[in-house]
């Protein structure tokens, strides 16, 4: 019987009231986030596969891309030009793990770049098998009438809009056995008022999970999503206020928010046969958080 409490497992706060400027760098994090360079052990379940992870420079992208290298995939690594520091180690953790990875800065707000992320995919690898639609912007706000028209836009096109242009472009591309994976959150289901644009678009990832996986499972393409808790990323230190960043994830029953390590093996599971009978399933990975 194992005698570790998973609740001493990572960081637990009070943290650094440090804040960071949009869109967040993971190399300024105090302390860093574990994205599982010394922990994730792949069991070829992803052997020969190819994958797109957008949001792929830090947090939890960065780790399911560095999950999926060691499960045998290759990677293509979307992010925002402004992020290729972050980035660049990303491409180091899949290259080391015997994988190629593809890197395709650009604005996932714009569909003609959610085309070109697909089409770097197929020039490079020939196949597309995974796409995991993880990137994704918030800012928290007090109340609506403070909250500006355009960021309300900006949240909206990031976060849901790129799922229907990146999904539209990938399909096409995709045979049976090829998955889907969305990242949800627990905003979604238990939304914080302040976080009022960006719950809204995670409730729609949630609906077009669902809505997707009914319409494309008849040609053998699984789509699923993964409702995250609180999680250590830059989104964090970028979008809460310092008093925020000091506290964040002390509210959860594991006392402390989850490391991107933690949440990247539901996606290894979705994107693997171990899920073949899974559809239209939004996973919790919330630290005791209850969805419904």
């Amino acid at each position: 019987m194992r005698d570790d409490d998973p609740r001493a497992d990572a960081p637990a706060p009070p943290f650094p009231a440090a804040s960071d400027d949009p869109p967040g760098s993971e190399a300024a994090m105090r302390p860093a986030p574990d994205y599982g360079e010394r922990s994730y052990v792949g069991r070829d379940r992803l052997r020969g596969r190819a994958a797109i992870v957008t949001g792929g420079d830090s947090g939890i992208g960065r780790a399911v891309a560095l999950a999926f290298a060691r499960e045998g995939a290759d990677i293509t690594i979307s992010y925002l030009p402004e992020e290729q520091e972050d980035a660049e180690v990303t491409r180091r953790a899949v290259e080391s793990s015997g994988r190629t990875a593809v890197l395709a800065p650009g604005d996932i707000q714009e569909e003609a770049t959610c085309r070109s992320i697909v089409d770097a995919t197929m020039d490079a690898f020939g196949r597309l098998d995974v796409l995991v639609n993880n990137a994704a912007f918030q800012r928290l706000r007090p109340d609506l009438e403070s909250t500006p028209s355009d960021e309300i836009e900006l949240t909206f096109r990031t976060n849901i809009l790129s799922m229907f242009w990146l999904s539209k472009a990938a399909l096409p591309r995709m045979g049976a056995g090829a998955t889907i994976v969305n990242s949800a959150s627990i905003q979604a289901f238990d939304p914080s008022p302040q976080l009022l644009a960006y719950a809204t678009t995670k409730a729609a990832v949630a609906n077009f999970t669902r809505s997707l996986a009914k319409q494309v499972i008849s040609r053998g393409i699984r789509v699923n999503a993964v409702a995250p808790g609180p999680v250590w990323t830059p989104l964090i230190t970028s979008s809460f206020e310092p008093d925020g960043i000091a506290t964040f994830g002390e509210d959860d029953p594991m006392g402390r928010p989850a490391q991107p390590a933690e949440v990247a093996p539901a996606y290894v599971f979705l994107a693997s046969d171990d899920s073949r009978f899974v559809v239209g399933e939004i996973l919790a990975v919330t630290g005791g958080l209850i969805v419904t």
